[in-house]
């Protein structure tokens, strides 16, 4: 297992290529007014021992040395020590809808916004559950495999954006199927999806897929995104609206809420369904029900001790920058021989 113990000091890398944008900068500043004064046979009789090559150089070497300091001071960590620890919880698999028409404002800022901060709140809420993400519009696929690490879920579903699929549609079937795949069904922890979607354009099979989930004894929960009224699904380019999306005849689309279809669904497996509003999400609901069912504790091997490998980057970090002191900014006859071959 590896890990940096400090990883919010990697933002600091961002330091290395503003160096560089400041020393292109600079030269070209520096040669635009040389230039305009001095013609370029001058400069080189008035200054015969510059040398562009080595600030260049010299440059790459400070910014390797910096790179190294910056992941030492990050602090790389390898696990040395597992230790088995017992958990009591279930296994949850989150099927979210990222279709175009998530993308509907009758939910404060977006549908699939409001959707991702209730996932937010669901994680604040779990313990010791194991979590996956299946995302899906008019195909699905695992986003993040089951898992304890809240840490990866928040990150991964940060990234969930409506452009990762391109197949438009709600094939909730397929996510079903998908999220029934990542469990292990010879563990006897219990088991339950909870699907967040608007339902709309939704494919045939989602209610047999739902029956086969409740054949195993998963339960399946659904959070409805959106309103009744619906709301037109509106087309952005580069942060800026362009307008709302249009059908064949040049009339706006107007998406709603097929609440029907998401209860029907829950219905089948003995789950609840929740519609969500701008002033409840809805999750309190549906982790109350998650609550309910039953835990069994198991034993998952976990990395308790880490051993330190700053050493091996702050050292070459030195070295290197010892090397940067030693080459001289002005030209040197081993130098240009070197170049000259």
């Amino acid at each position: 297992m590896f890990r940096f113990e400090h990883p919010y000091m990697l933002y600091l890398l961002l330091i290395v290529p503003l160096l560089w944008l400041g020393q292109v900068f600079y030269q070209r500043s520096r040669n635009r007014k040389l230039g305009a004064s001095i013609d370029i046979e001058l400069q080189q009789r008035i200054m015969p021992m510059a040398s562009k090559p080595k600030t260049w150089l010299k440059l790459s070497i400070y910014s390797l040395a910096l790179i190294a300091f910056i992941l030492g001071i990050a602090n790389p960590q390898i696990g040395s020590k597992t230790e088995e620890v017992k958990r009591q919880g279930i296994d949850l698999m989150i099927a979210l809808d990222i279709s175009n028409s998530m993308n509907a404002e009758d939910l404060s800022p977006n549908r699939l916004e409001r959707a991702k901060r209730s996932l937010q709140e669901l994680l604040t809420y779990l313990k010791s559950d194991r979590i996956g993400i299946v995302v899906f519009a008019g195909e699905a696929f695992v986003q993040l495999p089951i898992t304890t690490d809240y840490s990866a879920a928040k990150l991964f579903l940060n990234n969930i954006q409506p452009d990762l699929i391109a197949t438009q549609g709600t094939d909730i079937g397929n996510a079903l199927g998908l999220c029934l795949k990542s469990f292990d069904f010879e563990s006897p922890t219990s088991k339950a999806i909870i699907v967040i979607s608007d339902g709309e354009n939704h494919e045939e099979e989602s209610i047999a897929m739902a029956e086969e989930a409740a054949s195993q004894g998963v339960v399946v929960h659904t959070i409805g995104m959106g309103s009744s009224e619906g709301a037109p699904i509106p087309i952005y380019q580069r942060g800026q609206r362009l307008g709302f999306k249009k059908n064949q005849e040049g009339n706006t689309v107007v998406t709603k809420l097929n609440e029907d279809m998401l209860a029907e669904l829950a219905s089948v497996t003995g789950g609840i369904f929740v519609r969500a509003t701008n002033a409840e999400s809805g999750m309190s609901y549906i982790f109350d029900e998650v609550e309910r069912m039953e835990k069994v504790e198991i034993g998952t091997k976990i990395y308790t001790d880490y051993e330190d490998r700053f050493q091996f980057l702050l050292l070459p970090a030195l070295i290197l920058l010892i090397i940067e002191l030693i080459i001289p900014n002005t030209k040197s006859i081993w130098w240009e021989k070197l170049f000259a071959s």
